[in-house]
């Protein structure tokens, strides 16, 4: 994927003081990260996904109702499906949750280790940097009508050279419509772009 975000420095600095890994979801919206980076221990994410933990997970329910940053040690909301304990035989024994953002756009993130808690100053260090993120990796409000317009027909099932015929252009400035909505989304596949657009009511 090309930074166009210009994320990869901060997402290299959080592997490096989340040494087990960590998941971020950037931006919230309907259910769905616009951003979702997971660093975990494989077969820890395919038991989560499988089980479905994230409806039952007490640090996402922390994320969604708290701004900040909290220990994983510290939150008392109910686990009834043992997730902290599952988690920790897969070495993410100590955590740190952060969350930030409006309700309909929120960023919360979980960061591991499995030598001992984090310190303060790491701690602070990892927020300021989702913070960073989180600013960097805003979903655009708006396409430019030229990149509507490219999405829609693609959305449709118009081929590339059918479609820059119908817009009077030529095939490569139809392409380079497209990979700049690609940018603008931050998505890999002009198909992610039309879902992601479509998701955010951009089209």
């Amino acid at each position: 994927m090309n930074d166009v975000l210009g994320l990869d420095h901060g997402l290299a600095q959080l592997s490096d003081l989340a040494p087990k890994g960590y998941a971020l979801g950037l931006h919230i919206r309907f259910g769905a990260a616009h951003l979702m980076i997971q660093t975990y221990d494989p077969r820890w994410s395919e038991t989560y996904t499988e089980k479905g933990y994230m409806l039952g997970d007490p640090m996402i329910f922390w994320g969604f109702g708290n701004d900040g940053h909290i220990r994983w040690s510290e939150i008392t909301l109910p686990d009834p499906h043992n997730i902290i304990a599952q988690a920790a035989s897969f070495g993410l024994r100590y955590g740190v949750a952060i969350a930030m953002g409006p309700t309909n756009s929120r960023t919360i993130g979980g960061f591991a280790r499995d030598d001992r808690e984090f310190t303060d100053e790491e701690i602070a260090e990892i927020h300021a940097i989702v913070a960073q993120l989180h600013d960097r990796a805003t979903p655009p409000d708006q396409l430019t009508s030229a990149q509507r317009m490219a999405l829609r027909l693609v959305a449709r099932g118009s081929r590339h050279a059918e479609a820059a015929a119908l817009l009077g252009i030529s095939e490569s400035a139809f392409k380079a419509r497209l990979r700049s909505a690609r940018d603008a989304l931050f998505v890999r596949t002009t198909a992610e772009a039309v879902q992601r657009a479509q998701e955010h009511n951009l089209l």
